[in-house]
């Protein structure tokens, strides 16, 4: 009471100034940060550079600021700071040599907490919850683990071929199917025979969701908290992503409740089901305790199709495109596939060693065009710390610029050419004995590329995604000619938006190579049933 009289006691202009001076005094804190932390464009008060950023291909503009200030900049949106990088050494010392001060997330109210939850790993806080998804997210994702998916991905990698042959104006949609399939097996020991069935239209309506909640500026919540606790009733816009993190989660559980089934049948005649990251974890629930919740449980699988089905099928996508515009790959790819696998079998994961053209080709890939353009979901820091002088708050939002990092022309010279021959060892191949002339400063990861990713936060299904990149492209390439339309340009500029990019539909000319080469692929499709029919089919 005594406060409650002082406060009534004081007279209109007293108020008035400390009206004033709390947003003088916060302005002045915003500017004493704004000074120590890394160079950028200079924000307006309050509202940051949120009036600069491009509503189209942030990418290019960040590029442009990074030439202007430095690999390390600033961006303010609104009072929040993010600090971008631009050089893959900068990166591997913030995000990797440090990463136990870089390893959580920004905030997402929308997404990550009235969506889903907290339940999804991709947008947890770093810490003990994280952990322990992370940690049964890799049991399914080891070296072990990932010999055991090579037969199921080779099977669809001749099956993807066969449909080539079959109907080459639908590749972009038989390559999603590929990529869906192996995931859904590795999930869920279940195959995709096509992209009508139901549980395909399900992911793919939840992924596009999602996506759209991740939109800055879309919700006042992100910038006001708080308003995640107005009650439904009140706030319609809360209700509908509730509603429609209530819709995933049950289809997340149904998918576990496919997988025990499949035990429950399996068990009491000694039957055996496919190998599936569900499977191992139903297993070794009934054998440990795992304190998540059934809901919690269901997402680990389900977290794979999102990571790793629609970025590794927009790599296939740039991995055509770049196949096109630049033909002397084609070429050199045929003639190292004929040197080494010759014309009577087709590529096998056995070959990889001899293969080194198409393992750089593959890294080429994703070097070229990353599909996580804007380098994935951004870090955010947990501590303070500094770096080169510069200071960087607990709380700042740290963003990977892949297409900075990716084309950066110190060690990527010419970096729009599609050449993989820069990502070539002298040692392995003849070809690079004389040091390509695009071969620049070394990058510090020991893949020569970082598109899946920093530190703690890299995508845990990259060597997946490489395996299945490497089977399907060597088995295409094996098999046919891709070329140009007759007559037709192409932009390899013309990328579609958001967070994650592929090529705008194009299109192009699949031919397979030879009547014998048709044969063997013939051949290979009946082998590859005979392994894939132990994996049952989603319904459509």
């Amino acid at each position: 009471m005594a406060l409650e009289s002082l406060f009534s006691s004081w007279p209109p202009y007293v108020w008035l100034s400390l009206f004033l001076a709390v947003p003088a005094l916060t302005l002045i804190h915003d500017v004493w940060i704004w000074l120590r932390m890394p160079p950028g464009p200079t924000p307006l008060p309050f509202v940051g550079n949120k009036l600069q950023l491009p509503k189209s291909q942030p990418w290019i503009q960040f590029e442009q600021w990074s030439k202007k200030y430095g690999p390390i900049f600033t961006i303010w949106i609104g009072r929040k700071p993010t600090v971008v990088l631009s050089d893959p050494m900068i990166a591997q010392e913030l995000m990797e040599k440090r990463s136990n001060k870089y390893s959580s997330r920004p905030r997402m109210v929308a997404m990550g907490e009235i969506l889903w939850d907290n339940a999804s790993v991709l947008v947890q806080p770093y810490g003990k919850e994280w952990s322990i998804r992370r940690k049964l997210l890799h049991q399914a994702l080891t070296p072990k683990a990932l010999r055991l998916y090579r037969p199921v991905q080779t099977a669809e990698a001749s099956r993807l071929c066969s449909q080539l042959i079959e109907n080459p104006s639908n590749w972009e949609k038989l390559l999603e199917r590929f990529t869906s399939s192996i995931v859904f097996s590795v999930a869920y020991g279940h195959r995709i025979d096509s992209l009508n069935a139901d549980v395909i239209h399900q992911r793919f309506k939840f992924m596009h969701y999602s996506a759209s909640l991740n939109v800055p500026g879309k919700y006042m919540v992100e910038s006001l908290p708080l308003l995640k606790y107005v009650p439904d009733a009140l706030a319609p816009w809360k209700a509908e992503i509730k509603a429609h993190g209530r819709e995933e989660a049950t289809a997340n559980m149904a998918l576990v409740d496919v997988v025990r089934s499949d035990l429950a049948r399996a068990k009491p005649r000694g039957d055996d089901i496919p190998d599936s990251l569900c499977k191992l974890l139903l297993e070794l629930r009934e054998k440990e305790h795992i304190p998540l919740s059934d809901r919690d449980f269901s997402f680990i699988p389900a977290s794979l199709f999102g990571a790793g089905s629609d970025t590794t099928a927009s790599t296939l996508c740039t991995a055509f495109l770049a196949l096109i515009t630049h033909p002397e790959t084609l070429k050199a790819a045929h003639e190292e596939l004929d040197a080494v696998v010759g014309p009577n079998r087709t590529p096998t994961f056995d070959d990889e060693v001899r293969l080194p053209y198409i393992r750089a080709l593959v890294k080429e890939v994703l070097r070229w065009r990353p599909v996580a353009v804007l380098g994935g979901t951004p870090h955010a820091s947990t501590e303070d710390d500094h770096y080169e002088g510069y200071y960087i708050p607990a709380g700042t939002t740290i963003l990977g610029n892949s297409w900075s990092i990716n084309l950066n022309e110190e060690y990527y010279p010419n970096p729009h050419h599609f050449n993989p021959s820069r990502f070539l060892d002298s040692a392995l191949s003849e070809k690079a004995r004389s040091p390509s002339p695009e071969s620049g400063k070394p990058h510090p990861a020991k893949s020569g590329h970082s598109s899946f990713g920093w530190g703690r936060r890299i995508c845990p299904g990259a060597d997946l995604a490489a395996n299945s990149l490497f089977i399907a492209l060597s088995k295409i390439l094996w098999a046919f000619d891709i070329e140009k339309v007759k007559g037709r340009t192409y932009d390899t500029f013309a990328y579609t938006e958001g967070f994650n990019i592929r090529p705008q539909k194009f299109e192009c000319e699949i031919k397979v190579r030879s009547d014998q080469h048709k044969e063997v692929l013939d051949r290979d499709l009946r082998d590859a049933e005979q392994v894939l029919e132990r994996f049952t089919a989603f319904a459509e």
